[in-house]
């Protein structure tokens, strides 16, 4: 199998080819993830009630979207999408942000995707800050569940030393998605400014190996989760349905990176979906299914803490965000 170098590279959005070259970036960092707040980079976390289920919302940090990754992009017709919003493009960018989710229940402690860690700079890696604020330590966590294998979702699995930061905790992760990244034709057959992000991929996992928990298309994966394959963004993306005796929570990974304009404009793709037309497939056919559900919905991407409803708007769609919960 050969993966197109735009496919495979695109931009990533948050830091050049370079900077992702070498697993060994991972081990690099020369202060901790957990160290206070700064300008660039707050501690935010919000928790709301699931059934049985305290979900946390988790603030990794923000990176920004160059609008020549957005493939389709117009700009007379974003400024349309955009009129009457607070959403601004200042100099061809718009920030995103990326959120992890801790699952509590019982003895059981899930997070749902681990941040970025020291990968991109100073206005990423909060999430185990946030983590600590919302009462919980790394070490109590039993279970790291993982959309997808790409650097912003997994690189906060490391510590600064290589070892693993959630001592305690198994990997969850698709098989096909773990396969891919690991497929040693694969990654023979990719341009070598791109091995980076597969060279990551398997760094990310390698002291869990273990503790590896693998499911395959829709699974009950543990504690009211089941997987709901949403590939197009990776081979093996997919999300999470968490059901817990209340309405439903679809947490749905990168199925919208832009809230801003992928409701929209679900047809525009990024550079780093890496199959843009199933991405575009997935992401019409989630949207549908949660408008007609009335799902509730969260996402790694979404504006923080990104809970809300998806709601028809013509051939478009729209996103009602939740407001906050201020007691459980």
């Amino acid at each position: 199998m050969t993966l197109s170098r735009r496919h495979l590279l695109g931009g990533l959005a948050a830091a050049p080819v370079a900077t992702l070259a070498s697993p060994s970036l991972l081990r690099a960092a020369s202060h901790s993830a957990a160290e206070s707040a700064t300008p660039d980079l707050p501690v935010a976390y919000h928790s709301f009630q699931i059934g049985s289920a305290r979900v946390t919302a988790l603030l990794d940090g923000h990176f920004l979207l160059n609008t020549n990754q957005i493939n389709g992009f117009d700009q007379a017709e974003a400024d349309a999408v955009l009129d009457g919003t607070f959403y601004r493009i200042k100099d061809d960018q718009m920030s995103l942000p990326v959120n992890g989710y801790l699952v509590e229940q019982g003895e059981a402690v899930t997070l749902i995707d681990a941040g970025t860690a020291d990968l991109f700079g100073p206005i990423l890696g909060g999430l185990e800050a946030a983590l600590r604020a919302a009462g919980r330590k790394p070490e109590e966590i039993t279970s790291v569940v993982v959309t997808h294998l790409h650097p912003d979702h997994i690189g906060g699995l490391l510590k600064g030393d290589g070892t693993a930061r959630f001592p305690n905790a198994e990997i969850v992760v698709g098989q096909g998605e773990y396969d891919f990244w690991h497929d040693d034709a694969v990654y023979a057959g990719v341009p070598q400014d791109a091995r980076g992000f597969f060279d990551i991929a398997r760094a990310a996992v390698a002291p869990y190996q273990d503790r590896l928990k693998m499911f395959e298309g829709e699974a009950d994966v543990m504690h009211g989760l089941r997987s709901v394959p949403l590939p197009g963004h990776t081979p093996g993306h997919c999300g999470f349905l968490l059901e817990t005796g209340a309405a439903p929570l679809l947490i749905w990974g990168d199925l919208i990176h832009s809230t801003a304009l992928q409701f929209a404009r679900p047809d525009w793709t990024l550079a780093f979906d890496m199959d843009p037309e199933q991405t575009v497939k997935s992401r019409t056919m989630m949207l549908d299914r949660a408008a007609s559900e009335g799902l509730l919905v969260t996402g790694m991407h979404l504006d923080f803490p990104g809970l809300g409803r998806v709601e028809r708007d013509g051939d478009a769609y729209g996103f009602d965000q939740a407001p906050w919960q201020f007691s459980l």
